[in-house]
């Protein structure tokens, strides 16, 4: 076993991490000036126009101020980001499942694909209107649909990532007789980290969608609500201000947690020189 454990290691290498903090920097900076641009070209617009339809920008940063400074913004925003964590949590856990399974047994997989293929191709309206219809107003119906609505992405990438593990591995972790917990922290958590890291990015941007269409629809209070409070009053700036606060909020989780979660847990990965 130690061995096999000093044979794994050796494809461990730190230059991933400076190479990635250093790719970090110059998109932080892009995403600052397309901001920029999109700003200047949205404020060139409103003032052609001269629409109550196309607020300005700063009619846009005055309703921004408006919601942040009364807490608006936190409180809502809070309420929002607990219901996709419930519901991504639960999405979570039976990806991993039904994904490691899916991977690893040509008898499951031919199961759950009919089911993931229809998973994917539903729009997340779909779930939001059907969970409301069944289960009401309540946290039952956001965290059922944003699982329904993410797990299948989550699934298909874990898949993927079962499968790419190299047989050879497998075939070396028998040999030297890993325990499966040794098998599980040696061969198969480093294969499918990069493909579960990247299905968790992609479906907590989709999670988000889900739930603003759950509140719309079915619920009393969250960003989705507020949206659909301002669309009544056709209060275009106070819509774009949520818009906006939420888009913010997911940027830092983003750059500041999502981003340096990965660099950490995929540090021994080894970045190409050229």
């Amino acid at each position: 076993m130690k061995a096999m454990k000093a044979t794994m290691k050796t494809t461990a290498t730190a230059p991933a991490a400076p190479a990635q903090a250093a790719a970090k920097a110059p998109s932080v900076r892009l995403l600052a000036a397309l901001c920029l641009l999109l700003a200047l070209g949205w404020e060139i617009m409103a003032r052609r126009l001269h629409s109550p339809l196309v607020p300005t920008v700063g009619d846009v940063v005055a309703a921004l101020s408006r919601i942040v400074g009364s807490g608006d913004a936190f409180i809502q925003i809070g309420i929002t980001l607990e219901r996709i964590a419930f519901g991504f949590t639960v999405a979570f856990v039976v990806a991993i499942a039904v994904g490691t399974a899916s991977g690893r047994n040509k008898t499951i997989r031919a199961f759950f694909e009919p089911a993931l293929l229809l998973g994917l191709t539903v729009p997340g309206l779909i779930w939001a209107l059907l969970c409301v219809i069944w289960f009401g107003i309540g946290l039952r119906t956001s965290t059922t649909a944003i699982a329904l609505g993410t797990a299948p992405a989550l699934i298909v990438s874990i898949m993927h990532g079962i499968r790419s593990i190299d047989t050879d591995v497998i075939e070396m972790a028998h040999v030297f007789r890993f325990s499966p917990l040794a098998r599980l922290r040696y061969v198969w958590l480093p294969a499918i980290l990069p493909f579960l890291l990247s299905g968790a990015r992609l479906g907590f941007s989709h999670a988000w969608k889900v739930i603003v269409l759950v509140e719309i629809f079915g619920l009393s209070d969250g960003v989705g609500y507020q949206l659909n409070a301002d669309f009544s009053a056709q209060d275009v700036a106070g819509m774009l201000a949520w818009t906006v606060a939420f888009g913010i909020t997911m940027a830092v989780i983003e750059y500041g947690l999502l981003q340096n979660l990965e660099r950490y847990l995929t540090r021994w990965r080894k970045a190409a020189k050229v």
